[in-house]
């Protein structure tokens, strides 16, 4: 998938730099955006509420850490992490359920920790939901999720809102934020 979005591995590659310590990408699925922020040298580790994923992503990548969890309820300690990547993972979130989920984000990371978000993105302040391959996803105007995270601790640093290219429907979103 990255060798097509060179804007994406852009804001990957600006993450990594940014991230000090230890990385989570949660909702990893298959696992190669896992095994791409360890090629760029991060110390990640990939984490899937879906058993079959992880399963996938440890056959395909053997030298990385995979584990079953819920974003939602990390099994983590305060403080614990550098950097959190949900790279289209949040989108299956409902909407009330995704301040908890920020703050268990915030919670996690430690001070100045970084999170980049990937996400389907609207010009509606709402969420829009829509029919995805895997489940009932939301599109969402990037500066509600910035609100959103503003209440949770978070700074925004950066932003990326693309145009679809080949199959995708929607527009395409990337957010960068610290930890106050």
């Amino acid at each position: 998938m990255l060798d097509t979005r060179p804007l994406e591995r852009a804001m990957l590659a600006a993450f990594a730099e940014l991230t000090d310590g230890p990385v989570a990408d949660l909702g990893c699925g298959p696992g190669h955006l896992t095994a791409h922020l360890r090629s760029l040298g991060l110390d990640v580790f990939g984490l899937d509420l879906s058993p079959a994923m992880i399963a996938i992503a440890r056959e395909a990548h053997p030298d990385l850490r995979f584990e079953e969890g819920s974003m939602a309820a990390l099994d983590l300690e305060d403080g614990a992490l550098g950097g959190i990547l949900a790279f289209y993972s949040v989108i299956h979130m409902p909407p009330r359920e995704l301040p908890a989920v920020f703050g268990e984000f915030c919670r996690v990371l430690k001070p100045g920790g970084h999170l980049m978000l990937g996400f389907f993105a609207g010009d509606d302040p709402q969420p829009q939901e829509f029919d995805h391959k895997v489940t009932l996803a939301y599109r969402w105007s990037p500066s509600a999720l910035v609100d959103l995270l503003k209440q949770a601790g978070f700074s925004e640093v950066g932003r990326l809102v693309r145009e679809p290219i080949e199959s995708e429907r929607f527009l395409q979103a990337q957010l960068l934020v610290r930890k106050n």
